[in-house]
């Protein structure tokens, strides 16, 4: 993987990391791609801290209060293009080496990855902002009641 910055802007995979496998250049943080649901919530789960694989499905359920199971096919397919597109690296701690598998590869979000789930999560908030706007939040649909 290539990351590098000229002096005006950072180029690296992102968008196209998961459904092309191709670079794209971003100049901002607000042009970062949105992500897929997967890769936000692997995101979200280690921007708490390192984790196996186990430990990474186990924060998606808790994270999503159950209404999100990730396999681990769709974990590990999505780790290694995030491997590939520096959004997360392979941490060579670990949690408690006494009682830790020491097969285990632990994963941690890098600042690629930080600033991928900041403009996610802005492009969430201006969502939520437009439905509170319209009213479209499923208390505010009076639909004859």
């Amino acid at each position: 993987m290539s990351i590098f910055y000229d002096g005006h802007r950072f180029y690296f995979p992102l968008d196209n990391y998961i459904r092309r496998g191709y670079s794209v250049i971003m100049t901002s943080s607000t042009s970062l791609p949105p992500l897929t649901p997967a890769v936000f919530h692997i995101l979200l789960a280690l921007s708490r801290g390192e984790r196996h694989g186990y430990g990474i499905m186990k924060q998606v359920e808790v994270d999503s209060q159950g209404k999100v199971t990730m396999g681990p096919g769709t974990l590990y397919g999505s780790l290694k293009r995030m491997l590939d597109a520096g959004l997360v690296e392979e941490s060579d701690k670990r949690v408690d080496p006494e009682m830790d598998d020491e097969r285990r590869i632990y994963y941690q979000i890098t600042g690629v990855g930080v600033k991928a789930l900041e403009a996610e999560l802005e492009r969430y908030q201006r969502i939520v902002t437009i439905a509170q706007q319209r009213k479209l939040f499923p208390k505010t649909f009076a639909h004859g009641v």
